[in-house]
C-alpha cells in the first residue's frame, strides 16, 4: 500500500500519522541489506571522529544499528546545514525527509539506503516511530531559529536534536534486569543534552560565523557579554565565567548519565567511553584558554585511549 502525503500535510497533524501508522503498519523481515548499513557506517564515520571512536567499542551485532540510527538523523542535519540539492530549501529537504520516514513506516518499506537500515532497526528493537517527531521539529526550527533567549529554550530545542540519539540508543542496546527502558530513558536523555552541549560550548566561534549562537542569551546578559564580544572573539574574564557556568551546568547532566549507564544491557563500555569523551571537550576548553574562536578542543587518539580505559573501569 502506497500512501502520499504533500510536505504541508506532513506539518499539519503528526496525530494524522500515527493514526496511519497504526492501521497500516507493516512487519516485514529483512528490510535492509549489507550495503545499506555500509552507506550508514560511511555517513556515521565522515560526520564525527569522537562518536565513531566510541562506537569502535560497541557490540559488533548492535553497531549497524547505531550507525543506521546516527546516519538517519544525520541526513536531516545535513539537508539543513549543508546542502539542500534537489530542493528548492532546506525547509523543503528536511520536509521531504519526514515524508519519507513516515512513509516507510506506513509502507514497511523506502527506496533509500539510510530509510531502509532505520526502519529494519526500528522493528528489531521496538523503537516508537514517534521517538523521532520532536527531531524533525528542531530541524526545521533550525532553519529560523538562530538565538535563545532562556536555558529552558535551548532544552526544548535539544529535545529534538538530541535526545532521540539517546532514546534510540537505548533501545538498541537493551537494559538489563531488574531495569527496564523508560527507567534509562532519562540517563539517556541527560547524556545526550550534556553531549550536545559540550559541542556547542566547543564550537561558539564556528556557529557564530555561521549565524547561530547556542549561548543563551539571558547568561550572556548575566555576564556582560555581548554579540559584539562574540564577533570580535574576545576572550576576557567575562566569557571565562561565561563558560564555566555553563561548563558547571553541563557537568550535572554528566553526573546523572553516568548513573544510569550501568542500566545497559550491552554497550556499557561505549556509551560510558563516549561520556568521558565529549566530556573531556570541556577539559580541553580549558586548555586552550577558553579561546572557542580560532582553536577547537579535542583529543587525540592517546588521550581518547586513556579515556576508554577510564570507563572501562566504571562499568567493568
Amino acid at each position: 500500500m502506497e500512501i502520499n502525503y504533500e510536505p504541508a500535510d506532513i506539518l499539519e497533524d503528526h496525530q494524522t500519522y500515527r493514526q496511519i501508522i497504526g492501521a497500516h503498519v507493516v512487519q516485514p523481515a529483512g528490510i535492509a541489506t549489507p550495503e545499506d548499513y555500509a552507506v550508514c557506517r560511511q555517513i556515521m564515520r565522515a560526520a564525527s571522529k569522537n562518536y565513531s571512536s566510541a562506537s569502535n567499542y560497541l557490540p559488533a551485532d548492535r553497531l549497524p544499528h547505531v550507525e543506521a540510527l546516527y546516519a538517519l538523523m544525520r541526513v536531516g542535519d545535513d539537508r539543513v546545514d549543508r546542502d539542500h540539492s534537489g530542493f528548492d530549501s532546506p525547509l523543503q529537504a528536511i520536509d521531504a525527509w519526514e515524508h519519507e520516514y513516515w512513509q516507510a513506516f506506513a509502507n514497511g518499506s523506502s527506496p533509500k539506503p539510510v530509510m531502509r537500515a532505520y526502519l529494519d532497526t526500528s522493528y528489531k528493537f521496538g523503537i516508537p516511530p514517534d521517538t523521532m517527531a520532536a527531531y524533525f521539529r528542531a530541524m526545521r526550527e533550525d532553519i529560523t531559529i538562530t538565538r535563545f533567549p532562556t536555558f529552558s529554550d535551548l532544552l526544548y530545542y535539544m529535545d529534538g536534536s538530541a535526545l532521540p540519539v539517546g532514546r534510540g540508543m537505548t533501545y538498541i542496546l537493551g537494559t538489563r534486569p531488574p531495569f527496564t527502558v523508560s527507567e534509562a530513558l532519562p540517563g539517556a536523555d541527560s547524556l545526550s543534552i550534556a553531549m550536545q552541549l559540550s559541542n556547542f560550548w566547543r564550537d561558539v566561534g564556528e556557529d557564530w560565523h555561521r549565524g547561530r549562537v547556542y549561548l543563551p542569551l539571558e547568561d550572556m546578559d548575566s555576564f556582560n557579554y555581548s554579540e559584539s564580544d562574540l564577533a570580535s572573539g574576545r576572550v576576557d574574564d567575562r566569557l571565562v565565567n561565561l563558560l564555566e557556568f555553563q561548563f558547571e551546568r553541563t557537568e550535572q547532566y554528566y553526573q546523572t548519565a553516568r548513573q544510569s549507564v550501568t542500566m545497559l544491557d550491552s554497550g556499557r563500555l561505549a556509551v560510558m567511553g563516549a561520556l568521558e569523551i565529549y566530556r573531556a571537550i570541556l577539559s580541553g576548553i580549558r586548555s586552550n584558554r577558553y579561546d572557542v574562536f580560532s582553536r577547537r578542543a579535542g583529543t587525540n587518539k592517546l588521550q581518547k585511549l586513556y579515556l576508554v580505559m577510564k570507563a572501562y573501569r566504571q562499568v567493568r
